[in-house]
């Protein structure tokens, strides 16, 4: 099992991060993957064009405010992800 895939088991269960390649940002708790799909639950859905704010300043708002969850499930294509950290490694 390559490394990344390892990464992918240590945050199974835990709140993320997923930055797109588009200007969507994904925050929730991941719950499953595959070799296609990475699964949120309870997860915001964020649109940046929607806000006037840097993609950084929301995860940062988001960790010190909490999630707002706007999905109770979200499928997100993992060749949209560019990165992928925990929440709890966000650094205020």
């Amino acid at each position: 099992m390559p490394a990344n895939e390892n990464e992918f088991d240590r945050l199974i269960g835990k709140q993320v991060v997923f930055d797109a390649e588009s200007p969507y940002v994904y925050v929730g708790t991941l719950v499953s993957r595959d070799d296609s799909y990475l699964i949120l639950e309870n997860a915001d859905v964020h649109d940046l064009r929607d806000a006037a704010t840097t993609r950084d300043l929301y995860i940062v708002e988001t960790k010190v405010h909490g999630i707002r969850s706007n999905r109770k499930r979200v499928v997100v294509r993992r060749d949209a992800i560019v990165s992928v950290s925990a929440l709890d490694d966000v650094v205020v």
